[in-house]
């Protein structure tokens, strides 16, 4: 049977915002000293905001400066979006191929609203969902599953019966806590994706079709 829902994450995984925010975190970094790494990185992949901040401050050595920091890299993650943020590659494709099935999908995030506004604005993913749920809209952003069970709840699907797609350990953490059937796309080197229950190398794999109910649709 297809899905109930399909659930995408934004960065990394549905569009090519990770390179805006590392243009961004390289920036923010050499101007308080320091260089940014891939270590840095892939300690920063999918945080939600809050753990976030600590974690560049304990990169900078600026504790309590969290709040300054996320400022600044807002408006350069802000500009670097506006700058380049494309689909991934079979992004654009999947959404389409879903919505001509008449697959509920939706979004879920753990950026603030207005980026993942900015970024499914710039890839052509604006009216694309008809859930949009960011780290904002619940308690907890991920690894908690409050933005899954929340994008579940606007589409009217069960999670357990809906699957996720995810490009980060705290994303996969977040869907697998909220009972979905996880795929994991790593768009970064080194990144464990492993507590998913499909890892592809891309959209594009003929396995995500599978797996979201396209092979049987058409």
């Amino acid at each position: 049977m297809p899905p109930a829902a399909v659930i995408f994450d934004c960065d990394g995984l549905l569009v090519d915002t990770e390179s805006a925010w590392t243009r961004a975190e390289e920036v923010l970094y050499a101007r308080h000293g320091s260089t940014f790494t891939l270590d840095h990185k892939r300690e920063l992949l999918g945080q939600s905001g809050p753990v976030a901040w600590v974690t560049i401050e304990r990169h900078l050595n600026m504790p309590g400066a969290g709040e300054r920091l996320e400022q600044e890299l807002r408006e350069l993650v802000s500009v670097e979006i506006e700058r380049s943020a494309p689909p991934m590659p079979g992004a654009a494709d999947l959404v389409a191929a879903l919505r001509t099935a008449g697959t509920p999908i939706g979004l879920a995030s753990n950026s603030p609203r207005d980026l993942v506004a900015l970024s499914l604005q710039g890839a052509g993913f604006a009216t694309a969902f008809a859930a949009v749920v960011s780290a904002q809209d619940v308690p907890h952003g991920k690894p908690s599953p409050d933005v899954y069970v929340e994008a579940c709840r606007r589409l009217g699907a069960d999670p357990a019966d809906s699957v996720a797609l995810e490009d980060s350990p705290t994303g996969v953490a977040a869907a697998r806590a909220a009972g979905m059937f996880v795929i994991g796309v790593p768009g970064l080197e080194g990144v464990d994706l492993s507590a998913a229950d499909l890892i592809v190398p891309s959209l594009r794999d003929a396995a995500v079709r599978d797996a979201v109910g396209l092979r049987l649709a058409a």
